[in-house]
């Protein structure tokens, strides 16, 4: 199974593609989708969604995990990431893939066993966990590979409780 996480924005959208191989979890590739404040919101945008199919297209992931937006104290920045989270969900919508959605709590918890665990106590598990010589730069990649770590253990969870039924 490979799943996409996916850590969303308009200037900076982190990314990380990870595959089970056997009972490994292994990461593909990381990195960032990145747009120019020079453009317009809506050209911002628009490359958003354009390189998101592309990597929806390339990777071919079964799931796209997504971190829900947590309240910003700057109001414009949380509407232009929640228009970033738009494009990206309809991105995936248009794939005909299914979403998985956490907050960054769920993240914290699951990838470094605590809710209060800093940013930095989480890269180093994204590290350690998926087994990479150094923590992934820049700190999105990294964050969406935390968010697809998740999203890969919610999968897991789930399809484990339909099995049980």
């Amino acid at each position: 199974m490979i799943i996409l996480g996916i850590d969303p924005g308009v200037a900076r959208v982190g990314y990380g593609v990870l595959q089970y191989q056997g009972d490994r979890i292994l990461a593909a590739c990381h990195g960032c989708i990145e747009t120019s404040k020079e453009d317009t919101q809506g050209e911002r945008l628009r490359i958003v969604k354009e390189q998101m199919g592309l990597l929806l297209a390339k990777y071919q992931p079964a799931t796209v995990a997504i971190e829900k937006l947590f309240f910003e104290k700057n109001a414009k920045t949380a509407i232009m990431v929640g228009e970033g989270r738009g494009v990206i969900l309809l991105a995936a919508a248009e794939a005909g893939l299914p979403v998985v959605e956490m907050t960054p709590l769920q993240v914290k918890q699951t990838v470094a066993g605590s809710g209060r665990a800093d940013k930095r106590q989480v890269q180093e598990m994204v590290k350690r966990l998926l087994k990479l010589t150094e923590i992934p730069k820049p700190d999105d990649a990294a964050d969406a590979l935390a968010i697809a770590i998740t999203g890969m253990r919610l999968v897991e969870t789930a399809r484990r409780f339909a099995l049980s039924e």
